[in-house]
């Protein structure tokens, strides 16, 4: 009660507006700082002195404003030889807020350390830091970090000078301080349109970062941030980027920029970044669409006129949005200028935090701005296109979705047709949303296709397939060092044919190994469609020419083990199997290139893989899958043909471990693992993905086994070679001591006859 009366008596004094009031004359001693009541800072009416010596009737004021003063402390460093003590400086920062460290700091989990300025005991203090303990940054970090504490006017520049040279990857503390320098960027209020080729090339470089870095940038708040900030800037420039005498970007390889003033659109475009700045005024152009135009993307501009299923006929259309002429006509009474849309090929600013993930994205995302226009909500639907980029899945099984800078939503939004059969099996989806923001197709996933289990996941295969690929090259050395050591080994007929499938199979493993180790994938542009198209074809001839030998393989295995009697090969049958198996692929693999090119070009798909220049689409179906499909399945009856007759013609309990090796070397041998392989494009689950990895890679190491390891002659043939080189260094250990015996005897002689 008597609290109540002195918040009263404190509200009366300040409404009585005049320090010669009777009320003033309280003893004011005993009413204490504002800032000693910063725990209460939200009590209204809490009587209090602020800062200037007045009466305030509560904290909030005082306790939130001020700054902590530049220090300069010390933290500890965790170092190889042990913790090292450095120095350390913090800058002069607003209370509340938290101060970047000269000298970065990261934590366990590789994010920055800030140090936070705030009121303790009635005074502005910073955050004690003796309990941190740091884990030192790259170089790159280093820099990056430095820029965001000094904030230079041309931080923009040398941030992205850094990134373009640097072929470091960013981590998670690079993301924070592009975030931050994002930020610093955006408070201040001008606007600079000759930065945005350079903040075009920092967020496509940020893009490709890998998906577990940005899901901890993510937990910081670190890419929502970037992204809300690299669009706003965006926006704000639209009346500058519009304008006739805007000066030229530099065109790179990184950044390109098309200026169309007579038709009232700019571009400016990356690998997988793309922003339209369009002024329907100029030309009635509301829209642009994106399509494919073989290895890169080309845009097509849209009307207010224009008919939604022409858009959606528009060939490799990646994705499409446009106003409706009574659409832009309600929003220009709005106040509505301009439009900007931006088109991002991979998901990966979009980040979910949540352990389980329902939906994720299958095509490009592309946002949807109107620049002053504050009202989002919609006065009609604003019809787009978005390719779906799952083709195993039809679009009845997903729909249209908006990004909320949390999670992917789909209120407000439909998806035109998905219950249709027509509909269902056109890639090209028609949606319509009732507001403005960033939209894309989603499709529902299992929690084991996402998050920290898919990167777990495919880490493990990635292990596996390693380790299966150097044993089985490890195996095919082997094999030709054999043929190269014994004549008899390679003269024979079989061994000749088995040559050559190792050949085919040791070229492939090989050189895919050494993509898969090396910086070669991730130096690949979307635009180097030559280098793309040579690796592409080089992959799928190899590859058919292996299934060319198992084929042959097998037809022989059918001849020897089936018909037994009556089988007479040509005269030079092991050299007209030759020239079919190495040449006959060359028709799909050239049929492909030059009929469908663009088929090899790198798929932008949402997972973080790396770029793969191989066939897809037709080119894969009809070049890949088709022909090694055949050879499987005709190879897995022969198997079973083969199977079937010997257990018929020589079932006895003493050879039935014979007959289950002789099943277990065709299976391998003519690549019935593939079957596993086959299961996995067809996602008939995750279980034959990791059969595949298991079984496929160790092809050339079970050959080893079979017909090196477990042959008797080539046992014989070794064990004759390894005994016969002991034999020799034993004759020669003997008759070295025999020498020096003698010789020391005859020095002996000849001294004994001098004296």
């Amino acid at each position: 009660m008597l609290l109540f009366l002195w918040w009263i008596a404190g509200y009366l004094i300040l409404e009585s507006g005049s320090t010669d009031s009777p009320l003033y004359a309280l003893d004011q001693p005993n009413v204490g700082r504002c800032l000693d009541y910063c725990h209460l800072k939200n009590l209204r009416f809490l009587l209090c002195v602020d800062a200037d010596g007045q009466l305030s009737h509560n904290p909030y004021k005082d306790c939130n404003r001020g700054f902590c003063k530049a220090e300069d402390f010390e933290l500890n460093y965790e170092t190889d030889e042990g913790l090292e003590v450095r120095s350390n400086r913090v800058e002069k920062t607003r209370v509340g807020q938290r101060a970047y460290l000269r000298d970065l700091c990261l934590n366990e989990r590789g994010i920055p350390v800030r140090r936070r300025c705030q009121i303790r005991s009635g005074n502005r203090v910073w955050q004690s830091l003796d309990h941190i303990t740091c884990r030192s940054a790259p170089e790159l970090s280093k820099s990056i970090n430095l820029l965001a504490v000094s904030s230079p006017p041309d931080m923009i520049s040398q941030l992205s000078s850094l990134l373009t040279q640097s072929e470091e990857k960013l981590a998670a503390a690079d993301v924070l301080s592009i975030s931050e320098i994002f930020d610093s960027l955006v408070r201040n209020r001008e606007r600079n349109a000759e930065v945005v080729g350079d903040l075009m090339k920092i967020c496509q470089k940020v893009m490709t970062t890998d998906n577990e870095t940005l899901r901890i940038s993510a937990e910081a708040n670190a890419t929502n941030s970037l992204l809300s900030n690299f669009e706003d800037y965006l926006d704000a420039l639209s009346p500058k980027m519009l304008l006739q005498n805007i000066s030229k970007f530099n065109n790179s390889l990184e950044f390109n920029f098309q200026s169309f003033l007579d038709l009232g659109v700019v571009v400016l475009k990356t690998n997988e970044l793309s922003v339209f700045f369009v002024d329907p005024d100029v030309a009635n152009v509301t829209g642009v669409a994106v399509f494919s135009d073989g290895f890169t993307s080309d845009f097509k501009r849209l009307h207010s006129t224009d008919n939604e299923n022409d858009i959606r006929a528009i060939d490799n259309l990646e994705t499409a949005a446009f106003l409706p002429e009574t659409l832009w006509t309600k929003l220009k009474k709005k106040g509505a200028n301009y439009l900007v849309f931006k088109v991002y090929t991979r998901d990966t600013l979009f980040v979910e935090t949540d352990e389980e993930i329902k939906r994720r994205p299958t095509s490009n995302v592309i946002s949807i701005t109107i620049p002053g226009l504050e009202d989002h909500k919609l006065p009609e639907k604003l019809p787009f296109f978005l390719r779906n980029g799952n083709t195993n899945r039809t679009p009845s099984e997903g729909g249209c979705g908006y990004w909320n800078y949390e999670t992917w939503l789909s209120d407000g939004i439909s998806t035109s047709g998905s219950a249709s059969s027509e509909n269902s099996s056109n890639p090209v989806i028609l949606c319509h949303a009732d507001h403005l923001t960033q939209f894309t197709f989603l499709l529902g996933v299992s929690k084991m296709q996402t998050g920290l289990d898919t990167y777990e996941d495919d880490r493990t295969l990635d292990i596996i397939t390693n380790v299966g690929l150097s044993l089985s090259l490890l195996g095919l050395f082997l094999i030709f060092l054999t043929a190269a050591v014994f004549k008899s080994f390679r003269m024979l007929a079989s061994t000749k044919i088995l040559l050559n499938l190792c050949s085919a199979l040791g070229l492939q493993l090989l050189f895919f190994l050494i993509l898969s180790q090396s910086q070669l994938l991730e130096q690949l542009d979307q635009t180097n469609l030559d280098r793309c198209t040579l690796i592409g074809a080089v992959m799928q001839y190899l590859l058919l020419v292996v299934f060319s030998w198992m084929f042959i393989i097998g037809f022989l295995q059918y001849q020897r083990y089936v018909r037994v009697i009556g089988v007479n090969h040509p005269r030079h049958y092991i050299l007209i199997a030759a020239i079919v198996a190495w040449t006959l692929p060359l028709i799909p693999t050239l049929l492909v290139v030059f009929l469908k090119p663009d088929c090899y070009r790198p798929s932008n798909n949402t997972l973080d893989t790396p770029i793969l220049c191989y066939p897809s689409g037709y080119g894969l179906s009809l070049g890949v899958i088709l022909p090694i499909g055949l050879i499987t399945v005709a190879n897995a009856l022969m198997v079973g043909y083969i199977t079937w007759s010997v257990y018929k013609t020589l079932f006895t309990r003493n050879l039935i471990l014979k007959q289950l090796g002789l099943f277990v070397l065709l299976f391998f041998l003519l690549g019935i693992t593939w079957i596993f392989g086959l299961c996995t494009y067809f996602d008939f689950g995750r279980i034959f993905a990791y059969l595949f990895c298991l079984t496929a890679t160790l092809q050339g190491f079970v050959l080893f086994l079979y017909f090196i390891v477990f042959n008797k002659d080539n046992q014989r043939a070794w064990l004759g070679l390894c005994c016969n080189l002991r034999k020799k260094s034993d004759q020669e250990t003997i008759e070295m001591p025999t020498e020096s015996i003698l010789k020391r005897s005859s020095q002996s002689s000849t001294h004994i006859t001098s004296n």
